[in-house]
């Protein structure tokens, strides 16, 4: 059986559940239009997604935690809801009265309260009643169109968890020291350059300035936060900004400048400009350069670089991307990452991708940040951002920033810095090919 349902619309509504994926149980075209061929199907499976399509183009449903029965009662489930589609963006409507969530009835397909059952009296009608239990408006969820072109109701299953973790990681203060004091005495391999820079690149809300603000903390030795950092549907950051990192109180810069910049966002006309992007690649953006999504960078503009040195440039690029959010991201936002993922490897430059909040998006790793490599919802998130950004699977890093906490937890610790290690990695492969290209040029000469 194919689903009717888009990738995209089972990700947004996978979005709302954790880490769980949908299997398709029932689909009426195929195993009838009856309360029989439904209660067949999906009785006691356990949590269901149930969506109806009419002729009108609408995708609506509804959810419930509650295994289907006959048994003629409703079921309590205050986590029950019903959506809909407006395009490709799900509008969720809460149940209202969890005591009455949904009816199990025989001689009808999924029926959730008084309010809306599909498959009804078994046949390909919808119950529409709004206010009861749910509260939604007619025309919004399904057009005012009774009639079901096609039901499915798909069975929510949790991800199994690995018995060991798919990509080994030591989790011992030890190892949290001595990947410290690598980075401490790190040293780029070409003499011209005292400190890699590395640009972070990532949509509104991703985490960008947080990780800067995470890996100060880490050096720090408390959580600290000194990149402007929080929750905002613009960016917070408006400026391109270097932050250096430095050991300790007053101790020296660390041999690593973390570049800045306003998040990505779908619009056209919003968040940064991809020429400024290549301006910043190049070398060209002062710091602290106040960025304009409307007006690109002019070479006449104060503090512009005309001819900046390989110090000034970017030495590798980190995409930062919201694990929640992987599986959901606009088209829009996916192209623009794209554009200027070419215009990187145009200029040979290094890239990765720091995957954050994998807590939020997975309950076994918010138990537990070591049980991230364990997780087989992040391994999917990771393998679906590989796919999507154009990266290898090994490119791509999941960390953990500092939001809420007060005080550190190593383990959090042990993946920002792997994340840093990385980056010093990547960069000493790019200075390696720069001194390659220097060397045949002054052979030739």
């Amino acid at each position: 059986m194919n689903p009717l349902l888009t990738r995209s619309q089972q990700k947004s509504i996978c979005s709302q559940l954790g880490s769980v994926r949908l299997k398709l149980l029932y689909k009426a075209s195929i195993h009838g239009f009856t309360g029989a061929a439904f209660h067949q199907r999906c009785d006691n499976q356990g949590p269901t997604v149930s969506a109806g399509y009419n002729a009108s183009g609408y995708v609506f449903g509804g959810y419930t935690r509650q295994p289907f029965s006959q048994s003629g009662q409703y079921v309590h489930d205050d986590q029950a809801f019903l959506f809909t589609f407006k395009q490709e963006n799900l509008l969720k409507y809460p149940v209202t009265g969890p005591a009455n969530a949904v009816r199990m009835i025989a001689n009808s397909g999924p029926y959730f309260g008084d309010t809306l059952a599909l498959v009804n009296g078994g046949q390909a009608k919808v119950y529409s009643n709004p206010g009861n239990y749910y509260n939604f408006n007619a025309a919004e969820m399904h057009g005012n169109d009774l009639n079901l072109t096609e039901c499915e109701v798909y069975q929510v299953e949790a991800f199994k968890e690995f018995e060991t973790p798919w990509r080994p990681m030591i989790w011992e203060t030890e190892k949290r020291t001595k990947m410290m004091e690598s980075i401490k005495v790190y040293s780029p391999t070409l003499s011209s350059v005292s400190q890699l820079r590395v640009l972070l690149i990532g949509p509104v809300g991703a985490g960008k300035s947080s990780f800067f603000n995470s890996i100060n903390s880490v050096f720090r030795g408390h959580v600290t936060s000194q990149a402007i950092a929080g929750s905002s549907t613009s960016s917070l950051t408006t400026q391109f900004r270097t932050y250096s990192v430095r050991a300790g109180r007053g101790g020296k810069p660390l041999p690593i400048i973390l570049c800045d910049t306003m998040g990505l966002e779908e619009n056209t006309g919003a968040g940064i400009d991809i020429d400024d992007i290549v301006n910043i690649l190049k070398g060209h953006l002062p710091d602290c350069y106040q960025l304009n999504p409307s007006v690109a960078l002019q070479s006449e503009a104060l503090g512009y670089r005309k001819f900046p040195q390989i110090k000034d440039k970017i030495h590798c690029v980190a995409y930062v991307i919201d694990a929640c959010k992987v599986s959901i991201m606009p088209a829009k936002l996916e192209e623009k990452l794209e554009a200027i993922r070419r215009k990187v490897n145009i200029m040979g430059i290094p890239q990765l991708v720091l995957m954050t909040k994998v807590d939020e998006a997975c309950p076994f790793v918010s138990q537990d940040i070591r049980n991230i490599y364990k997780s087989s919802y992040i391994k999917e998130m990771m393998q679906e951002a590989s796919a999507r950004l154009g990266v290898p699977l090994s490119c791509i890093v999941p960390v953990k920033n500092y939001s809420e906490e007060l005080e550190l937890d190593p383990n959090c610790d042990i993946l920002l810095l792997t994340a840093i290690i990385q980056m010093l990695r990547f960069a000493d492969n790019y200075f390696d090919e720069l001194s390659d290209r220097f060397s045949n040029i002054q052979t030739k000469e």
